[in-house]
């Protein structure tokens, strides 16, 4: 998949597209999908099992992660993070509990029954330093240098045009401040005339790149030093496990920061 700043599929139709099979996990989430979702992904995915066990069912079934964006530093009491795709509002809840009522959750997402579903979830567990707004991540409705952390989970895959999003999330950080994401990551190539099939992007297929891909596109953002834990078989037993096994898909957690103001002498 290219990194550049062309996208391979029109990015309003790929957002519909994602709008729709993405309400359908809100609305249904025992429905059948191509991925895991719920209290068996987090637990695959090595989340607090204790901690999860005390959340209702609402707050973690439309939950549809790719790998754990906490699993390679800790957040800590009184940051402020933002989530870029905070769907449901699992990983926003998490942070939420991590960062305390000291710190502050801004989840972002652009299907409006997500958002229904996590404003609910959240103002159902009393959490009112968390809050959840509509939009995009090429526009993140958040100001400049405002978190600490930005997260995301299995969506910056999902977006056409990703210069454009990580160059948002470089903005609203501040400066030392912490990108911590979970993605999918591809170990062999999506055949040119196949990367505009839009069933393959939301399958979480085409709109992959490789390590090597993500660490160019978050060198150049203004990034430094991308960290990249290990794999998670992220589809085993999932309905997307064939296409997942006939490209090398394999969730990933990546951490990177915002360097620091130069100081001149």
């Amino acid at each position: 998949m290219s990194t550049k700043s062309d996208p391979a599929v029109e990015p309003a139709l790929l957002r519909a597209s994602v709008r729709e099979k993405y309400r359908e996990v809100a609305l249904h989430p025992d429905g059948h999908f191509h991925f895991h979702t719920g209290r068996s992904l987090a637990a695959l995915l090595g989340y607090d099992r204790e901690f999860v066990g005390t959340l209702p069912d609402r707050a973690v079934e439309s939950f549809a992660g790719v790998a754990n964006p906490f699993s390679l530093r800790p957040i800590s009491p009184g940051d402020r993070v933002v989530e870029v795709g905070s769907g449901g509002g699992f990983d926003s809840i998490v942070a939420a509990h991590l960062v305390g009522p000291d710190g502050q959750v801004v989840g972002i997402d652009m299907t409006p029954e997500m958002l229904a579903k996590s404003q609910e979830t959240a103002r159902l567990l009393g959490l009112g330093h968390v809050e959840f707004r509509e939009g995009l991540a090429e526009e993140l409705p958040v100001s400049d240098g405002w978190a600490d952390v930005v997260i995301s989970n299995g969506v910056l895959n999902l977006i056409a045009d990703k210069g454009r999003a990580f160059a948002e999330i470089h903005r609203v950080l501040r400066p030392g401040g912490h990108l911590q994401f979970a993605d999918i990551a591809i170990g062999r190539p999506v055949p040119a005339d196949a990367v505009g099939n839009i069933d393959l992007w939301t399958d979480c297929i085409a709109g992959g790149l490789s390590c090597d891909g993500w660490q160019d596109v978050v060198r150049v953002a203004g990034f430094a030093d991308l960290e990249i834990g290990p794999p998670v078989d992220t589809f085993s037993g999932a309905r997307g496990e064939t296409n997942a096994r006939r490209f090398e898909v394999y969730g990933y957690p990546f951490l990177t920061h915002k360097p620091p103001y130069q100081t001149t002498t």
